[in-house]
């Protein structure tokens, strides 16, 4: 009998350089007021030079190990939309640099689904036998891939990693994943999408070579207002089919923790939902946009307030590039985490 996928650990890691709105707005055609009112954030935390996508996901698993109260596990996976290199992946280093050496390590790409998308793929491989333990980490350095001239997208993104232990165990215990809604939208894929860089639009060395590329191609491309309602239907839809899959009512949850994107379209998720605002979880003013890493550090965040606690029904839904949504729901088990304030 295949085993279930249960949380044993967390942990989450942001880097130590803190922007605010006003410092950003010193070069930035924006204000404070301007970010706060459309985002709902106030400060990021972004990486400096020497810092990489890596060096997050190693702090970030080295805490979900700790944890889990384990030194070993069969498998590294890291979701990121920002890896160190488009050539190889940046789990075998995450896991060399952890201790892991020779486990099985990959990454993925779902951009701001990619804890969702990883929840998935890391319960398939416990479910399959293949591990009976998966460090998972979602990990970012995405401000590096942003334009610093832009006002629609820099003010949006932060830095930072978070990551679970999940391990084989029996599917009525506290921090098993319940049914996992996943699904995508590739005809949408360009609202929301960094053009040059892949095959598709390369620079050539001996031929046209970088100067032939548009500048701005380098950088995240948003078309907001049409994001803004995919995300708000696609989000809701896939959370209700998870609540119905679990055998839960809207009336079960007591914390949604969904993708901090924009408060928002997490308040507008709620609202369509209709989940009372005091049972919305959200720390995007004080991070930002993480993709991968927002739900495990949101998470994190909540376990070390002390505002999530053992036994609290929780559902968790994201959306991001692709385009990409997924939801699950869980009870929360009992865990310990080290804090990244």
């Amino acid at each position: 009998m295949s085993m279930a996928a249960v949380i044993t650990g967390l942990g989450g890691w942001l880097p130590p350089k803190i922007v605010t709105n006003s410092e950003l707005c010193e070069t930035l055609d924006s204000t404070d007021e301007w970010i706060r009112t459309r985002t709902g954030i106030q400060e990021r935390r972004v990486v400096t030079a020497g810092l990489s996508t890596r060096d997050i996901a190693v702090a970030a698993g080295a805490r979900a190990l700790k944890s889990a109260g384990e030194s070993a596990t069969d498998a590294v996976v890291v979701a990121t939309t920002s890896a160190d290199r488009l050539c190889p992946a940046v789990a075998p280093e995450v896991a060399h640099l952890l201790g892991l050496d020779t486990v099985a390590a990959f990454d993925l790409t779902s951009a701001c689904s990619g804890f969702l998308y990883g929840l998935a793929v890391s319960a398939g491989l416990i479910a399959a036998g293949t591990a009976e333990s998966v460090l998972f980490i979602g990990a970012e350095a995405f401000t590096t891939l942003v334009n610093p001239a832009d006002r629609n997208t820099r003010p949006i993104f932060g830095d930072g990693g978070g990551a679970v232990v999940l391990r084989a165990g029996e599917p009525d215990r506290m921090g098993t994943l319940g049914p996992i809604d996943l699904g995508s939208d590739g005809a949408k894929a360009d609202l929301l999408a960094i053009p040059a860089g892949g095959s598709r639009q390369r620079a050539e060395s001996g031929g046209l070579g970088f100067d032939a590329v548009p500048t701005g191609d380098w950088y995240l491309h948003m078309s907001g207002r049409a994001l803004y309602t995919q995300a708000v239907e696609r989000m809701t839809q896939s959370s209700r089919t998870a609540l119905a899959r679990a055998g839960w009512q809207v009336e079960d949850v007591d914390w949604f923790v969904g993708h901090q994107a924009n408060a928002r379209i997490v308040a507008a998720v709620a609202e369509e939902l209709e989940l009372p605002a005091e049972r919305v979880a959200g720390n995007i003013d004080k991070v930002g946009n993480t993709l991968a890493a927002s739900i495990p550090l949101l998470l994190t965040d909540y376990v070390d307030q002390g505002v999530l606690r053992p036994g609290d029904r929780v559902l968790l839904a994201a959306f991001g590039a692709g385009l990409s949504w997924g939801a699950t729901t869980l009870v929360w088990p009992e865990l310990t985490v080290d804090s990244f304030r």
